[in-house]
């Protein structure tokens, strides 16, 4: 028994030796941790001055890998050619100098919160217009440093970026727009960016933009050579394609409403005029109304436009109404419908002769009252011009009848008397322009979507 109780008692003082050496390492855990900070960062140990040395501390150049997560995109400009994105940047690279004892694996990285602590690479933004930081409540950034000396710096910032557009196909156009990231001091003897193996760019889940989408996006490398050396370049390409249905909702079915208005003047009556000068000039109004908005939200470009051709040919037609409107009330004004009293004097000269052709040919058959038949002799005396003219009449009645024409069967239900002439131009107006409105939508379609696709294909 006396042995028992020796042998519990040692286990039990054991224990509590060994919570009390738990509880010490609890709480000076953090005070070891600036113990390590002031040991590798200390005065004299530490230049953030001098870059870190190339791989397994040889004099090539340092290696900075670089990913990126794209928290946002706010705008995307057209008239400025510029994106707005909001980022959280990171950077790792391996500093030797900053090796440390991880005590056991209970240090697994120390945080800063001072970049000048620590030597940076000099990244910037080759296309930025505009960027900061967020201080929001505190600074979003943060350096991590590992046991093996890899360093890990990330910050949140907020980008303007340049974005030169082509906007030939506009609105049914795609658009490219980079982000530039290079070495501003060092060259690519000193410092070489690389993209982070696996996943160097992430996007965050259901990004809402309002008139593009994001389809995707291309990691590569442009590095820059330069009258003071080659220096490191990484870019990622963002390709949106832009929402058409804004457009066709916004340009196209108003443009296509208008045009259509723009006909009704044609199966109004030609002595309406106050109406038919009315409902012309309102929709030509209305359609230089919407071109004018449409290219104030769009840049200078020495170019045509998609849009440029559509509002064009839309303007046209509406102007080319209003055109008809005074082509048919000059029609129905002028000379060319009023009675040609010299046509109207021959066209009853023919009749008269075509009257009398027929009592000639009823004079040749003459009988008397025995039934006998008198046969009068046909000679033709050269001064009788009445027989002459006789002779021609019956040739012109023996002559085979043409075949008829469809569209002059058609266009001859409106006799040429007053007013029938600027009814034709309204009458044919209605077929045409639909007709043709037509047709240039079957060609303007086939044309842009056909090179869109061919876009989407490189």
């Amino acid at each position: 028994m006396g042995t028992g109780h020796y042998f519990w008692a040692i286990f039990y003082f054991a224990s509590l030796c060994s919570a009390s050496l738990a509880n010490n390492a609890k709480i000076n855990f953090r005070e070891k941790e600036k113990k390590v900070l002031d040991q590798i960062l200390g005065a004299g140990k530490y230049d953030a001055r001098i870059r870190p040395s190339g791989i397994n501390g040889t004099d090539g150049p340092a290696i900075v890998r670089i990913n990126l997560f794209v928290r946002s995109i706010m705008t995307i400009s057209d008239i400025k050619m510029e994106y707005s994105v909001q980022l959280t940047f990171r950077e790792q690279w391996t500093d030797e100098r900053l090796k440390f004892d991880d005590i056991q694996g209970r240090l697994k990285y120390l945080t800063l919160t001072e970049a000048n602590r620590v030597w940076m690479p000099d990244l910037f933004f080759s296309n930025e217009k505009e960027g900061h930081f967020h201080n929001i409540i505190m600074p979003n950034v943060y350096i991590r440093i590992f046991p093996n000396g890899s360093v890990l710096y990330s910050i949140r910032i907020s980008l303007t970026l340049a974005c030169p557009m082509n906007l030939k196909l506009y609105p049914l156009d795609r658009q490219i727009c980079s982000l530039r990231m290079a070495s501003y001091g060092w060259t690519t003897n000193d410092l070489v960016f690389l993209w982070k193996e696996g996943d160097p760019v992430q996007v965050v889940k259901n990004l809402h933009l309002p008139r593009f989408t994001l389809e995707k996006f291309l990691t590569d490398y442009c590095n820059s050579k330069t009258n003071t050396g080659e220096y490191s370049c990484l870019k990622v390409d963002l390709l949106f394609k832009r929402e058409f249905s804004y457009y066709l909702i916004q340009i196209y079915i108003p443009c296509c409403m208008l045009v259509i208005v723009s006909w009704v003047s044609f199966w109004l009556d030609q002595g309406a005029v106050p109406a038919r000068v009315s409902l012309g000039v309102t929709t030509l109004l209305t359609m230089a109304t919407q071109t004018s908005g449409i290219n104030a939200s769009l840049p200078p470009v020495s170019y045509t436009k998609a849009i440029d051709v559509w509002t064009g040919v839309c303007l046209t037609f509406v102007f080319g109404a209003l055109l008809e409107f005074a082509l048919v009330n000059y029609a129905s004004r002028s000379g060319l419908n009023k009675p040609n009293m010299h046509k109207d004097n021959i066209k009853k000269k023919r009749r008269d002769l075509e009257q009398a052709s027929l009592d000639a040919a009823s004079d040749l058959l003459d009988t008397d009252s025995n039934a006998t038949f008198a046969m009068k002799p046909l000679v033709r005396h050269p001064a009788d011009p009445l027989a002459l003219e006789k002779l021609r009449q019956c040739e012109v009645h023996m002559q085979p009848p043409k075949r008829p024409n469809c569209c002059k069967t058609w266009l001859s239900k409106f006799p040429t008397r007053q007013c029938s002439r600027s009814k034709r131009i309204d009458v044919i107006s209605r077929i045409t322009f639909p007709l043709v409105f037509a047709l240039f939508n079957l060609v303007y379609w086939s044309t842009y979507l056909f090179r869109e696709e061919e876009d989407e294909t490189f």
